[in-house]
């Protein structure tokens, strides 16, 4: 269970813009045969495997060597190649690409505007109904998450009254861009922009590589295109490299321009455009991979692309390898021939066929009917909140993105409403506050959209015995069969039940009173485990002695700002909270909070159906105290860890500790952004993103044989198409470098990185010129939970360094919900990456492909 990040931190306040519909590109090398632990050679690379991450980056060059050009141009694009492929006579299209007046639903002022499709298929602009400001683009299609109909929106519920709930929808955005949530003058106006919209996200959707080349190439030609006489000439080409960041030498720039130049009438037109824009994309590094398959020839036949497959592990047919050919060349003539040459061969290599996560481990692989502790869990904590715990809103939209990504434990803060009516929010803060009924209702659509497993409620309970009682009938209500009431029938006492068993259920986390109940009101149960480990923890930051100085300061400093900002709230915890409603304890079966009775106990007498919670600290205490015990515990009930109540910016900790000691529901701040957050989205990327990923076999049982060490080799070959950070100054360049981290047990804990590139030197190298940053490092078989992370960093040699991270993993658009900007280039760092087992016994990262493989960016 080891995956491969790609994170880009800046040393500029700048983010990096993500609004290329082409993916940037990570390439490394694994090869899949025992490796020798001597340093791994230059050349050739005919057994190696090219790994692709996202990052939607841009670039800066210099003129790369002179390479051989194929001499057919590729076919012309056309938008018959982009999303409005098939789609240009659809009704709901063409009312888009017209335009239709839409209120915007924000307040209780709606604002009417002018939204229309735009000729690419891929952006939606907005100008004001009486042309006071200019158009300006707010959103792309690739942006959007769903569209929903209706009042399905807390801002649409809340403002959208006076609109006919038909003629309403919401757009929801991927990241953390708010909803737009719009009003149509009709119901069939609404229609076509959900249906439309929809069409959109499906056709983007089923786009290959080629289409979506193809479209990015006419979207900038379309830019850069400055009088739309669908020709360009040298200055207009010089403005378009600078639009998508590429600083080239002029003389250079010039003698590509006249290569393509096929008229001789100093204007490129049609192919010849295209074949510039992609003669921009070639590396050196891939054409001498694709010379050392295809000869002088420059191109591969059926027989040479089976030879290549071969060595990358693949046990390919000639039937295959025609039919991969027919997939990704772009010539027609050499499809007809069965040949193929560079740039199809790039774009297989950059195909789902290519993907470094093994195509089986994107859907459910694993065995999902053991026991639910013998699972990581993917946990949300504080769930509710969208930003820090003291005067961050509360939103049930945090339940659906925290659901929508896999998250399947959710936590409820649930104190005493008005009207009788629970809420849930932060207590003692200015954070805002959304009913409980709304929250289930949330829950009850979208629990099992992404993933058909068991989500699980943990409810942190401030209510009075007669809201709690409402907290049941409420699920009840609205959960229905969904909601887990009784024991499932002939389950084993000993063991809880399995992902599989519990298919399409909610279960609920809270205390359970003890049987029989005796009286039916007034029973006073255990207090509640993560309130008493809260005060626990109060107390220890008091009597710690060695705290360092700066975690102190700020402790302090957060302590008066939350005192001095919250003395007049009052507390609505009730004064009965500390007992149980027998209506709520009758929702809790399998996950029975309560206080954790220490180890020793735990282990002799342990109770399935009974789980603690425990802070970071606790959590890390025992880790250190009693690692073996505490991961036997772990195999046989399930335990919770959050983050620390004093982290008042909802900052996160790091999981891969708490996964090392088998830790089932590592609770993290979904709100917070981090890479804390792109280790969690990396430990449940595989099986599917269905939210459960088995243990390895060490951390189920005690009596399995622990990891094998292997040995990990990493090579930084090139990287081109770096971001350029300062978007305002032409002139920004940066001095990058790659650091490549491994995370996993702390003796695996490992990181180097390569020298600086000044001005971006890093760009314009070959393989020979980097082939000495290499790196090895000890690591742990690839099942034990390790993970491994190349992070390119950009910026000045002598400049300040805040932090610009993106992962390959699953951040896919622009959060700030801003114009990014035009788009650039694919990014490409090469890596090669081997692993050698100590006891040269052939192993394989888990989840890892085998053979020719890139870094899809989900």
């Amino acid at each position: 269970m080891s995956y491969l990040y790609c994170h880009i931190l800046s040393r500029m306040s700048h983010s990096i813009p993500n609004h290329c519909p082409v993916p940037s590109i990570l390439l490394c090398h694994v090869p899949c045969h025992p490796i020798p632990s001597h340093p791994i050679p230059s050349h050739p690379i005919p057994s190696c495997a090219l790994h692709r991450a996202r990052t939607h980056t841009q670039m800066r060059t210099e003129p790369p060597p002179s390479q051989p050009v194929p001499p057919v141009p590729p076919p012309r694009c056309t938008h018959g190649a982009g999303p409005l492929a098939g789609l240009t006579e659809d009704e709901d299209i063409q009312l888009m690409l017209r335009g239709s007046l839409l209120r915007k639903v924000k307040s209780r002022r709606a604002k009417e505007r002018l939204y229309r499709l735009q000729e690419d298929g891929m952006t939606v602009w907005f100008e004001r109904r009486f042309r006071r400001a200019p158009s300006k683009q707010i959103f792309s299609v690739m942006h959007i998450e769903g569209v929903r109909q209706g009042h399905q929106s807390e801002g649409l519920r809340k403002y959208g009254g006076s609109f006919p709930e038909r003629h309403c929808f919401t757009i929801v955005f991927k990241g953390k861009r708010k909803n737009l949530d719009l009003a149509a003058r009709g119901e069939e106006d609404a229609q076509h922009w959900v249906q439309g919209l929809t069409k959109l996200m499906a056709r983007l959707q089923a786009m290959n590589q080629r289409e979506k080349l193809d479209h990015w190439i006419h979207g900038i030609l379309q830019r850069a295109d400055k009088n739309k006489d669908n020709k360009m000439c040298f200055q207009e080409v010089k403005s378009m490299l600078r639009m998508i960041n590429i600083d080239m030498n002029d003389i250079y720039a010039y003698k590509l321009f006249k290569e393509c130049d096929h008229s001789g009438d100093e204007r490129l037109e049609g192919r010849e455009l295209e074949e510039f824009c992609r003669r921009l994309l070639r590396r050196p590094e891939l054409e001498e991979l694709f010379g050392h398959y295809s000869g002088e020839d420059c191109v591969l036949s059926a027989e040479e692309l089976r030879e290549f497959l071969r060595d990358q592990g693949e046990e390919a047919t000639l039937r295959q390898a025609r039919a991969i050919i027919h997939a990704h060349e772009l010539n027609e003539k050499a499809r007809q021939q069965d040949l193929m040459m560079l740039d199809g061969f790039m774009m297989y290599l950059l195909s789902a066929a290519g993907d470094i996560l093994n195509q089986e481990h994107t859907k459910v692989h694993q065995d999902m009917s053991q026991p639910l502790c013998h699972y990581f869990i993917s946990s949300s904590h504080n769930t509710y909140l969208t930003h820090n715990q003291i005067g961050g809103t509360s939103s049930t939209e945090a339940y659906v993105r925290a659901l929508m990504t896999g998250c399947r434990c959710v936590e409820l803060d649930c104190w005493e409403g008005a009207d009788g009516e629970p809420v849930i929010y932060h207590g003692h803060t200015l954070t805002s506050k959304i009913l409980f009924r709304d929250v289930i209702e949330c829950i009850r659509d979208y629990a099992f959209k992404r993933s058909p497993y068991p989500v699980i409620l943990s409810l942190e309970n401030h209510c009075g015995l007669e809201q709690q009682a409402t907290m049941a009938r409420h699920m009840k209500a609205i959960l229905g069969d969904m909601l887990l009431t009784q024991p499932l029938d002939r389950q084993d006492p000993d063991n809880l039940p399995s992902p599989e068993q519990l298919k399409g259920k909610v279960l609920v986390k809270g205390k359970k009173l003890p049987e029989p109940w005796g009286e039916p009101r007034g029973v006073t149960a255990a207090p509640d485990p993560e309130e008493e480990e809260e005060e626990e923890e109060k107390k220890e930051e008091e009597e710690e002695e060695e705290v360092e100085e700066e975690e102190e300061e700020e402790e302090r400093l957060q302590e008066r700002s939350s005192q001095r900002s919250l003395q007049e709230i009052q507390p609505l915890q009730a004064k009965d909270a500390s007992q149980v409603a027998p209506e709520l304890s009758a929702v809790v079966v399998y996950c029975q909070a309560v206080p954790f009775p220490g180890l020793a106990q735990a282990l002799q007498h342990p109770r399935p159906c009974e789980m603690s919670s425990f802070s970071e600290r606790k959590a890390r205490r025992l880790i250190k105290e009693a690692g073996p015990a505490f991961v036997r515990y772990n195999a046989r009930q399930l335990s919770r860890v959050y983050p620390l109540g004093l982290k008042m910016n909802s900052s996160n900790y790091n999981p891969q500790e708490m996964w090392n000691a088998g830790c089932q529901l590592v609770a993290l701040n979904f709100q917070t952004p981090g890479y804390e957050m792109d280790l969690n989205a990396g430990r449940f990327l595989g099986n599917g993103c269905c939210g459960y990923v088995l243990k390895p076999p060490f951390l189920r049982s005690p009596h399995v044989e622990g990891p094998h060490c292997l040995v990990l080799h990493i090579r930084v070959i090139t990287a081109q198409q770096l971001p350029k950070l300062n978007q305002e100054k032409r002139s920004s360049i940066v001095d990058p470098f790659v650091r490549v981290e491994i995370h996993g047990v702390p003796a695996d804990c490992s990181k180097q990185q390569t020298g600086y590139r000044s001005n971006n030197a890093i760009q314009k190298t070959s393989v020979d010129s980097t082939a000495a940053e290499r790196g090895t490092s000890r690591c742990s078989r690839g099942d034990a939970a390790g993970t491994v992370r190349p992070w390119c960093h950009l910026g000045r040699q002598r400049g300040s360094t805040p932090e610009f991270e993106q992962s390959w993993v699953h951040r896919t658009c622009s959060e700030s919900g801003k114009d990014p900007g035009p788009p650039g280039l694919w990014e490409l760092l090469l890596l090669r990456l081997a692993l050698a087992p100590l006891s040269r016994e052939v192993l394989s990262l888990q989840g890892w492909g085998e053979g020719t493989r890139h870094c899809l960016h989900k």
